[in-house]
């Protein structure tokens, strides 16, 4: 099971867009994703259709179970109405964990022991995080392979990813954490020469860390949220959608690589 985190301590830059959008061409490749919703504000559950103040359960109660196992686990997780497509929502609680449950002992990998728990059930796992370093993003680093940081091709976009990268620096000396980490440029548009000097800078700073390509301004992401489908379900033909089918190619080609 591949466990992927999409970060960025800034806001806007399109987290869920790529949650969402990498979840259904990965769904399309007959893979099982789970879908794990850490943000209090649950916009990759509300992206879905779900209303996160009428579920019954939801990624907080995973932190108040006294065991963690298959059994305990799987009745937080919701089926979409897309094949292949599973969901642990978000509930606005969540932005009381640091407060309330912040020093627990071993806070910062319940997620990934649950994960670990679901390991023979899903192919991927998604996660969709908050912008804040709190208790959510410690769990969703300490569980992931790979980091995907979504950075907007525009110039506040760097200071935050500088923000970021300090954090991961940080995550990456606890021995909880063992990731690789992809940026992702997104919202390109080739007309502006704030995007173009943005990509340029990036390529030069992270070199080793960037994937080559941008994911264009697409105005079908936001027609596709309306509807709440992923991009490649709604309008599987447009630019957007086949730079993030590019960016697929491109990750699982790093994931063989590192497994070689």
């Amino acid at each position: 099971m591949i466990v992927w985190s999409i970060a960025n301590q800034k806001g806007g830059v399109g987290k869920t867009t790529t949650t969402v959008t990498l979840a259904g061409l990965i769904s399309e490749r007959k893979k099982r994703v789970l879908l794990v919703d850490t943000d209090p504000h649950a916009s990759l559950s509300t992206y879905l259709n779900f209303d996160s103040e009428q579920l019954p359960a939801s990624l907080f109660d995973l932190f108040q179970l006294q065991t963690v196992n298959k059994d305990t686990v799987k009745p937080i997780i919701l089926k979409t109405q897309y094949e292949n497509i599973d969901l642990i929502p978000a509930h606005m609680s969540l932005a009381t964990l640091d407060r309330v449950m912040g020093n627990r002992g071993g806070m910062g990998l319940v997620l990934k022991k649950a994960l670990s728990a679901l390991s023979d059930d899903y192919d991927y796992v998604l996660i969709d995080c908050p912008p804040i370093l709190g208790v959510m993003m410690v769990n969703a680093l300490a569980a992931s392979h790979r980091i995907l940081i979504p950075v907007q091709t525009e110039f506040l976009a760097m200071k935050g990813l500088e923000r970021m990268m300090r954090t991961l620096q940080i995550m990456q000396k606890s021995r909880s954490s063992n990731f690789n980490l992809t940026i992702i440029p997104t919202m390109y548009d080739k007309r502006t020469r704030a995007s173009l000097e943005t990509l340029q800078e990036l390529k030069i700073r992270y070199s080793d860390q960037v994937w080559a390509s941008a994911v264009p301004i697409d105005t079908k992401f936001r027609d596709a949220s309306l509807k709440h489908m992923p991009a490649s379900f709604y309008a599987k033909n447009c630019r957007g959608v086949f730079a993030y089918k590019t960016l697929l190619t491109y990750l699982e080609r790093l994931e063989q690589d590192e497994q070689a």
